[in-house]
């Protein structure tokens, strides 16, 4: 099988879940709050506390991360949200608390989730998206990569910490 065969196979198999409605919310929404804090609970059960890079709700900067989060049926399952990356070179934004309900993994949520705010990024100009995960994730890792994130030297509050795992992917 060729190469663009290959490809155009795999894509073919990536599915979108189309059931999902994503929803650019405040950092005060209660659906991302929960979310946000399911997320906590799941790194604490693969990291040390002073391995989870979270989002501090109280700090005004928050108000600078767009949210999204993810609804099927009415129910919040998913969220997300992108940084402006001060300096980046090119005008970069972060991923920043992206998380799927594991009871709604493997159903294209995720996918369809990280296209919504890559499209988001793009419309606000950004040209690049970078991410940090860890080795604990193997299954963002995966994901991030079948998506055409690279990985990329460690930068801003991850670039002193070796354990960090920094992923980017141009929006061009």
């Amino acid at each position: 099988m060729t190469n663009s065969v290959k490809e155009t196979a795999e894509r073919k198999m990536e599915v979108i879940n189309t059931e999902v409605e994503y929803v650019i919310v405040d950092s005060g929404n209660p659906d991302l709050r929960r979310l946000v804090a399911r997320l906590d609970e799941e790194l604490m059960e693969r990291y040390p506390k002073e391995r989870i890079y979270g989002v501090d709700f109280d700090h005004p900067d928050v108000r600078r991360i767009t949210f999204v989060i993810a609804c099927r049926q009415g129910e919040a399952i998913g969220c997300g949200g992108i940084r402006p990356l001060e300096g980046a070179e090119p005008s970069a934004a972060e991923l920043k608390r992206f998380f799927v309900d594991r009871s709604c993994r493997k159903l294209g949520i995720a996918a369809g989730m990280l296209k919504y705010l890559e499209d988001r990024a793009r419309e606000a100009g950004f040209r690049e998206m970078r991410l940090e995960t860890g080795s604990e994730q193997p299954e963002a890792i995966a994901l991030y990569m079948k998506h055409g994130y690279r990985p990329i030297n460690r930068f801003g509050i991850y670039a002193d910490d070796p354990a960090s795992l920094c992923y980017g992917k141009s929006l061009a």
